[in-house]
């Protein structure tokens, strides 16, 4: 049985609410209403090379989840900035993840909570890949999920808000007991929208189409890899797709800090090929990450 190595109990420090803290010292209260109300907003961002790729679009993105919430984080963009990187140097490390979360305290316990104290905290680690190099070339396995996207008028759908990922955590928990990588999200209409963690695409007779992102996260990583489709002139399509016209697709893949750009061989019982335009995009991206000068041009 593989060891788990614990997210409490790791060497290293973690900038917490203004300065870095021991690694294990970075705790939280049990009634705090970030954990009851889900009441936090977060940020997923990869360290490529020693540097945090698109730092300050997942930063000013924080800051506008928080703003969805009704909350303001009492520090500005820039000092967001300086701690990612401090935390980043801290820590040691060239290749790794960063995680930023702000969230309401323990200042008042019920659905409101005005007068609570908004905490932010940042926390790095190694983390090599989200799926292993053998899912990566071959291409994950997908499963429809049963948990769907709410509509806009249900949640804050733009907002990278912690509590939209419970169905996230419900479907992948559900579909991987089965054997699957992860699972594919249904929006409340009925559209294939994305996986649990990563935006969705599909490529057809040469073209890219990919879900309009009307009650999902539009990812930087999605954005990224649209941009650089644009550059190769692949023609890109963002439209409502059915889970009928995905499973017609001739590649499907996912995009997202995390997964980076990742293919996918099966969802349910239809299989796609890691084909042309995935590899070309996979490839393409892997060196745009890794290369800052690149970055600035992009």
């Amino acid at each position: 049985m593989e060891t788990i190595l614990p997210f409490d109990d790791r060497d290293g420090s973690i900038w917490m609410d203004g300065r870095l803290v021991p690694w294990r010292d970075a705790k939280l209260h049990v009634l705090t209403h970030g954990l009851h109300y889900a009441s936090a907003v977060f940020e997923g961002e990869r360290v490529y090379a020693g540097t945090i790729f698109r730092s300050l679009d997942h930063t000013r993105r924080l800051f506008a989840s928080a703003n969805a919430l009704g909350f303001e984080i009492p520090f500005t963009i820039e000092e967001i900035e300086q701690a990612k990187r401090d935390t980043v140097a801290a820590m040691g490390f060239n290749e790794g993840y960063v995680r930023p979360i702000a969230w309401r305290g323990s200042e008042m316990m019920g659905v409101s909570a005005q007068a609570s104290k908004i905490h932010v905290a940042i926390a790095a680690w190694e983390w090599p890949a989200y799926f292993s190099p053998e899912a990566k070339l071959q291409g994950i396995r997908m499963k429809t999920g049963r948990w769907r996207r709410p509509a806009p008028d249900t949640a804050p759908v733009h907002a990278k808000a912690t509590g939209l990922y419970m169905i996230c955590t419900m479907n992948k928990h559900e579909v991987e007991a089965q054997g699957y990588h992860d699972a594919l999200m249904l929006d409340y209409r009925g559209f294939a929208v994305e996986g649990t963690g990563a935006n969705l695409f599909m490529v057809k007779e040469g073209k890219l189409y990919t879900p309009k992102p009307d009650c999902f996260l539009n990812g930087i990583t999605r954005q990224t890899v649209m941009a650089l489709a644009d550059k190769r002139q692949i023609p890109i399509v963002e439209q409502h797709i059915t889970p009928e016209e995905l499973m017609k697709g001739e590649e499907v893949f996912v995009t997202g800090t995390a997964a980076e750009v990742t293919p996918v061989g099966s969802i349910d019982d239809h299989a796609f090929t890691v084909g042309r335009i995935t590899q070309t995009l996979m490839e393409d991206y892997s060196t745009l990450v890794r290369n800052p000068a690149a970055q600035k041009a992009a």
